[in-house]
């Protein structure tokens, strides 16, 4: 069975004014708490019961927050900060729909979910590319010399592909701005 939703302008207007939430309580928020609250939301979350839809996103949600850990990556700037807001509203058990709602409850995230995941693909791309690199390069790290090159290169891979990250994003024009 296939069900769609047809979202209209007054529909994303509220999604819009959620995110909007979640950006103020991103800005007063330690990331740290952010990040764990995410992670407790994902720990508590009974997977068995909730659709393959929202199931798939939350598998991006871990993987965000696996992104913001990563020290080699330094993520930082708007992506660090579109990442942080994507886990406040997921972590707000009373967003649009109250999570505890058996079968809908998770609606609303798994949308909104999709909605910021579109607009991160450059990141996550970035990202998937940066990993695949650092795996290639970590066969033989027992040398010294082999180890200072390995940080040479992975470090000026992170720029280059930050630089893709942030020109693909401008030019698709995924940098909008929320409003409130």
């Amino acid at each position: 069975m296939r069900i769609s939703l047809e979202l209209e302008p007054a529909d994303i207007e509220r999604f819009h004014a959620a995110l909007a939430r979640a950006r103020r309580a991103a800005a007063c928020a330690d990331e740290i708490e952010v990040i764990e609250a995410a992670k407790y939301a994902l720990d508590h979350l009974n997977t068995a019961d909730v659709p393959a839809f929202v199931r798939k996103r939350v598998v991006e949600v871990q993987k965000l927050i696996v992104m913001l850990e990563d020290e080699a990556w330094a993520l930082s700037g708007p992506e660090r900060a579109d990442i942080v807001e994507t886990l406040v509203y997921f972590s707000d058990p009373d967003d649009l729909i109250p999570d505890e709602i058996e079968v809908i409850g998770l609606l609303d995230d798994a949308i909104m979910l999709e909605l910021l995941l579109q607009r991160m693909r450059p990141v996550r791309k970035a990202y998937a590319d940066f990993c695949s690199f650092r795996s290639a390069l970590e066969d033989d790290l027992r040398d010294a010399e082999v180890r200072r090159a390995h940080a040479r290169d992975l470090a000026a891979l992170r720029t280059q592909l930050q630089a893709r990250m942030r020109r693909t994003r401008t030019r698709d024009g995924r940098r909008e701005t929320v409003r409130s």
